[in-house]
């Protein structure tokens, strides 16, 4: 009897994709305990879009977020996902920074670090893979699933075999949009597992609907971990629920280890935290229901939903289905790179523009980036009218962008001065200058009026 073992994404990916990232530390703290009996493989807590959320939304330090959880979930392994060489922010950085985030990712309670490129381009991925396993952390090598002509079953084979002789520790298969079929994941999973001997985890969505038969068929084929997300945040942009799973693989034979008396407390304490997300409208019921056009636009679930936010907050709902119909036509013309972040939230605002202002009357500086060879190579040919309208006579880089980089770390701590309390303060600055900052002076501010308090108390 097989065993099958399951991340719980409710702190992270869950959240992310229904309510754009915006849940505070203290709607879930005093759940951690209980979420550390489950019998989790590991919790997904931190990276992806919570580091820029804690800092833009939530006036909190992502740094001591990861702390506290890890203070009170000591038992569960942690895990983050990291955008490879573009760490938790929206660019290349450095390598002196990608390995000091790496470092004090670790140093402050990570265990299993899933790293992504967003176009699968393996060079982008060494330096933080390096940095993992010499800082004795799991380095989950990472597969951004699509479906394009040039992402064939036997180039992901291909590049798991490049992802396992680069050092990994196990190979994720990351289905970001939902759109992988229940024979994909099959013939996939084979494929991976024929390829490489590691473990094999499977990450999707339950955009379409696809998900618990994508799951099932998965672990069919051979996979060792799945992502599910507590049922009460469970389904429509977010992951498939994991009482759920348990519950139709232990019928089918499989032994699954989860506590059901602790999922059930799990999930009775967010649903509350589910009711009140709904009452206020932070929680879209458009991101809950299955949207089987999702198979032709490819659109991820953090994507959907930020999509929903931005046009609301322009008066522009009304134009949601038109610029999901640009989605794919746009990704087309940029070289079918995978709808995950940052390339998704490229692919999407350039849709949004050129359906509200013209076709590609206006690209963004992040477009022309891509377009110039910044993020790395396209998976397959870029639109040479589109390369010849923003580019012009401009050569696209052919090398790795980063290492053209200069060093970055010290220079920011000297710019940052007494701002910076610690590394980690400097590390967040580098990310999102402008909010980390914002959020220093919040915190000094905090402080001074605390030592006043204590003072006059005295």
């Amino acid at each position: 009897m097989r065993k099958i073992q399951f991340t719980e994404t409710v702190l992270r990916d869950a959240q992310q994709s229904l309510i754009a990232t915006r849940m505070p530390f203290e709607d879930f703290e005093k759940i951690l305990n209980t979420m550390d009996k489950a019998g989790y493989y590991s919790m997904e807590c931190w990276g992806g879009a919570t580091f820029d959320s804690c800092l833009r939304y939530l006036a909190e330090d992502p740094w001591e977020r990861l702390r506290k959880i890890r203070k009170a979930a000591p038992n569960t392994k942690l895990q983050m996902l990291l955008r490879g060489q573009n760490l938790l922010g929206y660019k290349h950085y450095p390598d002196d920074v990608v390995r000091m985030f790496v470092a004090k990712s670790i140093e402050n309670g990570i265990d299993i670090i899933r790293i992504f490129d967003a176009l699968n381009d393996i060079r982008n991925l060494e330096v933080a893979v390096d940095e993992t396993n010499k800082r004795g952390a799991h380095a989950s090598g990472t597969i951004c699933f699509t479906t394009s002509p040039v992402h064939t079953l036997e180039n992901y084979a291909k590049y798991a075999k490049q992802l396992e002789n680069l050092g990994v520790q196990s190979i994720t298969i990351k289905d970001m949009a939902g759109i992988m079929g229940p024979q994909e994941a099959y013939d996939l999973v084979k494929a991976i597992k024929e390829s490489v001997k590691l473990p094999v985890v499977v990450h999707t969505h339950c955009t379409t609907g696809l998900a618990p038969v994508t799951l099932l068929k998965a672990v069919e084929a051979g996979a060792d971990v799945i992502d599910t997300a507590t049922s009460a945040l469970s389904g429509g942009t977010s992951q498939f629920a994991t009482e759920t799973m348990a519950y139709t693989l232990r019928q089918l034979g499989y032994e699954v280890d989860l506590d059901d008396k602790v999922l059930k407390e799990v999930n009775d304490f967010f649903k509350p935290v589910k009711a009140k997300a709904l009452e206020t409208g932070l929680l879209n019921p458009v991101v809950l229901a299955t949207d089987t056009d999702a198979l032709n636009y490819q659109v991820p679930g953090g994507m959907l939903s930020n999509l929903v936010a931005q046009l609301t907050a322009q008066n522009k709902l009304d134009k949601f289905e038109e610029v999901l119909q640009e989605v794919p036509r746009v990704r087309a013309d940029m070289g079918y790179p995978p709808l995950v972040t940052p390339m998704s939230q490229m692919v999407g605002v350039q849709a949004t523009q050129n359906v509200l202002l013209g076709k590609y009357k206006n690209v963004s500086k992040d477009v022309r980036s891509y377009l110039k060879g910044e993020y790395g190579k396209a998976p397959g040919e870029i639109n040479a009218d589109l390369l010849k309208q923003v580019l012009g006579d401009e050569k696209p880089i052919e090398g790795r962008f980063a290492d053209g980089l200069a060093p970055a770390f010290e220079a920011a701590k000297a710019e940052l001065g007494d701002k910076a309390k610690s590394d980690e303060d400097v590390l967040s600055y580098i990310a999102f200058p402008v909010q980390a900052e914002a959020f220093f002076e919040k915190r000094d501010e905090k402080e001074r009026n605390t030592f006043k308090y204590t003072i006059k108390e005295v």
